[in-house]
């Protein structure tokens, strides 16, 4: 898994390419991404998972602990193009209630409203 990130206004996107799953090491660079945007003071957090494949249970895993990290410190998590694969396990899963899916950045963008004085 390939991480990228980049700011557009008061948004901080992170871009996922690749698998997310426990046994390409991939717990480890969500969660850090995640943890030092945060420290950066980006508490507006989009992840593009267009370029990601393939998601197993612990990467399901660690997008809900990055969701729940950027929660608990005020934030919002949002999810930009699920794939199909991943819009299905988020269904069963029951976890499709919990995060917020767009399929176009500038809707994904918009959802976070204006920018919050600094």
């Amino acid at each position: 898994m390939q991480l990228g990130e980049r700011i557009v206004g008061n948004v901080a996107i992170i871009t996922v390419n690749g698998d997310i799953t426990l046994n390409k090491g991939s717990d480890v660079l969500l969660k850090d991404k995640v943890q030092s945007l945060i420290q950066q003071g980006h508490m507006r957090l989009l992840v593009d998972l267009s370029g990601v494949s393939y998601v197993d249970s612990a990467g399901l895993g660690e997008l809900v602990q990055a969701y729940a990290t950027t929660k608990n410190r005020g934030g919002a998590l949002k999810l930009l193009n699920v794939t199909k694969r991943l819009r299905d396990l988020l269904v069963v899963t029951k976890l499709l209630t919990v995060f917020e899916t767009y399929d176009s950045e500038a809707s994904a963008l918009a959802s976070f409203g204006p920018p919050s004085p600094a």
